[in-house]
């Protein structure tokens, strides 16, 4: 039985989100007596982000869900820094058009979770970042930091230690993302910041300079490290990062990454990653053998549908079983155009599966050749000087690659 009397702390402990807490009583009662207002921050490096960060925003998905209001703080300033947790080196310089179109872009992603017209919000902290003026910061906020203190942060401390250069600009880092928490308190009221337990320490600077610059009651929240059990990070695979934009990975591949969950991980990822109740995903961790399949059927399609819709996610679940199943073709499988010119010449098949993404180089596939694990339309490939030509093509106009059991391609002119 939870200690907890709020429904967003229940919530949160139940399904395992919670890791640290600052002030966990203190919280619980906050949330009891009313609305409270927190924020996640999100670096807008690229176009979209990817399953890695889809843990920070079913924490905001469920605090709205249990009646309070999320912000989705982008870094719109702080990426021009770039944050050296974690990094060896300093991050890619972007301009100030690369971050903006990245934020439109990421933008579209938290619409799928967050409610904009239910009163979530969506920041980005250039609006007040770029309008500090040095010297006024250094006398407001500076006092309140101290060399000493910030050496002890790993993301400096490990890079001193691995003798790697950490630039003045990434040191300030830490200093801004204090300040948003300050600044979101006052534009918003906003009380509580979470993110990963990598971000414990930055995060409590924040809840410190608020204390000592306003007087604030803030608190301090953060979500286990994840990883699989397997000991791999989320959000990517040897294929690349799992993205949660459809235009950068297909529906059916995002299905796929969540079916190849481990045993061991399903229904810890049900918890986190679907919005079953506790209930049912008991009965499904109670599925041993094959059956446990069934267990990660459900997880997939339901990680789908929040992130892609119900019908994209079913679609996905058919597809698969038209594969894997019933060992048909699903033409809704991802495919990659090829000229009609390259089969009359004849495509070696070693650089088709190259072409379609299966694997890295001719190299590998000569290999997986030679351990039997490349098929062309189901049918086991044994001659790595194979070519393929139009007589390769079946009834529906496609030629089906695939690489092991679950890595499928059809290739179509």
């Amino acid at each position: 039985m939870s200690a907890f009397n709020s429904d967003l702390l229940r919530t949160l402990e139940k399904r395992g989100y919670i890791h640290q807490c600052s002030d966990p009583e203190g919280l619980d009662r906050k949330a009891v007596e009313g609305q409270i207002t927190a924020y996640i921050g999100f670096d807008a490096t690229a176009s979209s982000l990817h399953a890695g960060h889809l843990l920070s925003i079913m924490m905001l998905r469920t605090l709205q869900r249990t009646g309070h209001r999320p912000i989705a703080l982008m870094g719109g300033g702080t990426t021009k820094i770039g944050d050296p947790s974690g990094k060896d080196e300093a991050r890619k310089m972007l301009t100030d058009q690369q971050i903006n179109d990245n934020i439109a872009s990421i933008r579209k992603v938290f619409a799928r979770f967050l409610d904009f017209s239910g009163g979530a919000l969506m920041e980005n902290n250039a609006v007040w970042l770029d309008e500090l003026k040095y010297i006024p910061l250094l006398r407001e906020v500076g006092p309140h930091f101290t060399i000493n203190r910030m050496m002890t942060f790993d993301s400096v401390k490990l890079r001193l230690e691995r003798e790697q250069p950490l630039t003045f600009l990434e040191f300030n880092y830490m200093i801004l993302q204090a300040y948003d928490f300050v600044e979101l308190a006052k534009r918003h009221g906003c009380v509580l910041q979470m993110g990963g337990s990598d971000q414990w320490g930055n995060i409590v600077n924040g809840m410190e300079l608020g204390r000592r610059m306003h007087g604030l009651d803030l608190f301090a929240l953060t979500t286990p490290l994840l990883t699989t059990s397997s000991g791999a990070k989320m959000g990517k695979t040897a294929g690349g990062a799992v993205w949660l934009d459809a235009d950068l990975l297909a529906p059916y591949e995002y299905w796929q990454y969540w079916r190849n969950t481990g045993d061991a991980d399903v229904v810890r990822f049900l918890k986190l990653f679907t919005e079953l109740p506790l209930d049912e995903i008991a009965r499904l961790g109670a599925l041993e053998g094959q059956e446990i399949n069934l267990a990660k059927e459900v997880l997939a399609t339901e990680a789908t549908a929040l992130l892609h819709g119900r019908a994209a996610a079913e679609e996905a679940q058919r597809t698969a079983r038209t594969t894997f199943a019933d060992g048909g073709l699903a033409l809704n499988l991802p495919t990659f155009p090829i000229e009609t010119a390259q089969l009359e010449a004849g495509l070696p098949v070693t650089g088709a599966f190259v072409l379609a993404g299966l694997v890295p180089s001719t190299s590998e596939a000569r290999r997986q050749i030679k351990g039997g694990g490349l098929k062309v339309n189901d049918a086991t490939v044994t001659d790595e000087k194979a070519t393929l030509t139009p007589a390769d093509l079946t009834g529906e106009g496609v030629i089906k690659l695939s690489m092991g059991k679950k890595k499928h391609v059809l290739l179509k002119p």
